[in-house]
């Protein structure tokens, strides 16, 4: 079947659709329930919730991945058969997403029956074709990877991710020519920007499709391991669990031919960790490619959550349950902090001081302290009915800004930029508090001259309460239902609940009954903690500094001490991402690592494209007072050679030869 009739999906300007299909990973019941696993659901269960604000028909699909080696190890180890244990763990997965809000439309599990049957269809189809053959192959398998790695994967002959040598095994075996879609996928990725975001991964993928694509291992013989779906074609062997898994996609919209595949599947988004980019970016396309469909539309691929700036793990015992997480701080408080605090595709960390911050300043003080006062105001003044709008040309802050946020609130939201969408949100609700403030309702209730402004600014006050009730509802759905309630609408109120039809200013009808409800987000009172003795250090360092600069007389012009030197903290930073600073020709927004993530912004747009300087280790001066440049806040400043060239200036970036860990001193 030719590329074109296979209908390959364009990019995103050449379609219009009305249409959601978003997917988390089906995740491996080797293991229970815990952050990294709450943190993909919540943002498919987000991006779910914000397709339907807009009016889209949506299909929000997760599930459990149940068949391999690790799952009959596990099982063994605690004395019950494969089926007694993917029961049980499969159970808490189900269990934990109403505990965090989540509301997916099916959860597909591989041990169901339909699921079986569509693997072994597929590869019997894929078989037929002539793209499954036999073969004896020795090669480097890992346990924790389950498949078999090349040697440029290793790290001093170790799985990067395992930290474990893998196995020499030969066996015979089946094999996916998978090399035979190397370059038809490498070509769809070219004419589809967006088919991989952010765009490091897909770098990352180009780069490794740009080596000879190796044919895949697709079964596991039967003397080896009998917990698995048995091939068609030959009933000594089951199915390699990643060719096995990755089909969960087709199963659970009706492949071949039902409804919900005719209708959802061109407009596939999936969200991965980047852990699993390999399997999803070049195993699951070739093999879509292999049954003449269409591929996905999309792969959304996010960093790892730290713990305390530490990589969670069972070993340390830092790992965080979800249940653990919501007993401690509520559910919208989790799903707030996590999309607030991670920039999708790049790694965070979570802390309770972090979150409890967070808790206090944005949710208490800011909405929660907006909301309050206004229906507080609105009780007050006017008996908890809302006034009518009246007409003010010159009374239009809240409205402009209204406008401006909730479109850069859909295309940040649409961009899986959830971060960016809620500073948006954030911007607009630290403006009403100011209007407030500068407006002083509980002046004009005293002047009865100016009825007519009282209400005008009450009821711009409960409009832009309403519009915050819209954009949060997809990230923070049951304190949404309450401020609904508190608004005197229904939280199912097309007011509320409908963006694509009432996202404009005005839409509070008149005369509404506020009803009393509690506090949105009560603050949470903590000991005031000492400061880390790290800063302590640094702060009295500095001040001493200061004293003894003071003491000395000026230098010359243009001539720093060796105790000003001193003062600078030069570190090596690893450029993770780029991308330029709206309305700027000259500034790059750099993400870099040094160690932890920080926002550097650098006039080098002129010299250098993003793509460019990506995986850089520049240097960087790390303890700048932060700046606003262009509205981004940077975070240190990039050091570069000023090189005179023709009469021109140019600037190249001060880098690091060798492999230097970010964060490395600069002595």
């Amino acid at each position: 079947m030719r590329k074109e009739q296979r209908g390959i999906v364009p990019c995103d300007h050449c379609i219009i659709t009305m249409t959601t299909y978003i997917t988390t990973p089906i995740y491996y019941v080797n293991a229970q329930p815990h952050l990294g696993h709450a943190y993909t659901t919540i943002v498919a269960d987000t991006y779910a919730r914000f397709r339907r604000l807009i009016g889209d028909s949506v299909r929000f699909q997760t599930g459990t991945d149940e068949h391999g080696d690790k799952i009959a190890e596990a099982a063994e180890r605690e004395g019950v058969s494969p089926k007694e244990y993917v029961d049980r763990i499969s159970g808490m997965f189900r269990e934990t997403w109403p505990l965090l809000d989540v509301k997916p439309d099916n959860f597909i599990r591989t041990t169901d029956p339909e699921h079986v049957l569509t693997v072994q269809n597929i590869l019997q189809q894929v078989y037929d074709k002539g793209d499954i053959y036999f073969d004896k192959y020795t090669g480097l398998y890992c346990t924790g990877c389950e498949r078999f790695l090349t040697e440029k994967e290793l790290v001093d002959g170790k799985c990067p991710d395992h930290q474990t040598a893998p196995d020499e095994i030969t066996e015979e075996n089946y094999f996916f020519r998978m090399s035979r879609y190397q370059q038809e996928l490498i070509d769809h990725i070219h004419a589809n920007p967006d088919f991989i975001t952010p765009e490091r991964y897909r770098n990352e993928v180009l780069s490794f499709l740009s080596e000879p694509l190796e044919d895949l291992c697709i079964s596991r013989p039967t003397s080896r391991l009998t917990w698995g779906i048995p091939l068609p074609f030959d009933e000594n062997f089951v199915t390699y669990v990643w060719f096995d898994a990755l089909i969960n996609y087709l199963t659970g919209i009706g492949y071949p031919d039902g409804d919900n595949f005719e209708e959802y599947w061109r407009v596939a988004e999936h969200v991965i960790a980047k852990d699993i980019l390999k399997p999803h970016a070049i195993y699951w396309p070739t093999m879509v490619l292999s049954t003449g469909l269409p591929l996905y539309k999309k792969l959304h691929v996010h960093g790892y959550w730290n713990v305390d700036e530490t990589k969670m793990s069972k070993s340390i015992g830092n790992v965080i349950r979800p249940a653990e997480l919501v007993e401690a701080y509520g559910v919208d408080s989790i799903r707030y902090f996590i999309l607030r605090e991670m920039s999708f595709g790049l790694d965070a960390s979570f802390s309770s001081d972090a979150i409890v911050a967070r808790m206090n300043s944005d949710l208490a003080n800011d909405i929660g302290n907006l909301y309050s006062r206004t229906c507080a105001m609105l009780m007050k003044y006017c008996d908890g009915v809302v006034p009518e709008a009246v007409a003010a040309d010159d009374d239009t802050v809240l409205r402009d800004l209204a406008a401006e946020v909730l479109q850069r609130y859909r295309e940040e939201m649409n961009s899986f930029q959830f971060h960016r969408g809620l500073q948006a949100v954030w911007e607009l609700i630290s403006q009403a508090n100011r209007y407030i403030v500068e407006n002083e309702p509980w002046a004009l209730v005293k002047d009865e001259s100016r009825g007519d402004r009282l209400n005008t600014v009450l009821y711009n006050l409960v409009e832009t309460l309403r519009l915050l009730t819209l954009m949060l509802q997809p990230v923070m759905p049951g304190t949404c239902r309450k401020m609904a309630q508190g608004l005197g609408l229904e939280p199912e109120n097309p007011l509320v609940a409908d963006l694509a039809e009432h996202g404009n200013w005005g839409g509070m009808p008149g005369g509404t009954r506020l009803e009393k409800v509690s506090a949105l987000f009560p603050r949470v009172d903590v000991k005031k903690k000492k400061q880390p003795v790290k800063e302590q250090s640094k702060k009295k360092k500095s001040s001493k500094a200061e004293k003894k600069q003071k003491q000395k007389p000026a230098l010359a012009e243009g001539v720093i001490s060796f105790d000003q030197f001193q003062e600078l903290e030069l570190r090596v930073g690893e450029i993770v991402a780029a991308e330029p600073v709206k309305k700027s020709d000259r500034l790059l927004q750099l993400t870099v690592k040094a160690p932890e993530e920080r926002t550097i912004v650098a006039g080098i747009a002129e010299y250098y494209r993003p793509e460019e300087i990506t995986g850089m280790l520049v240097l960087i001066v790390a303890n700048l007072q932060p700046v606003k440049l262009m509205g981004v806040e940077s975070q240190g400043m990039v050091l570069a050679a000023k090189v005179e060239e023709g009469g021109k200036t140019r600037l190249v970036l001060s880098t690091v030869s060798g492999k230097v860990p970010p964060g490395t001193p600069v002595a």
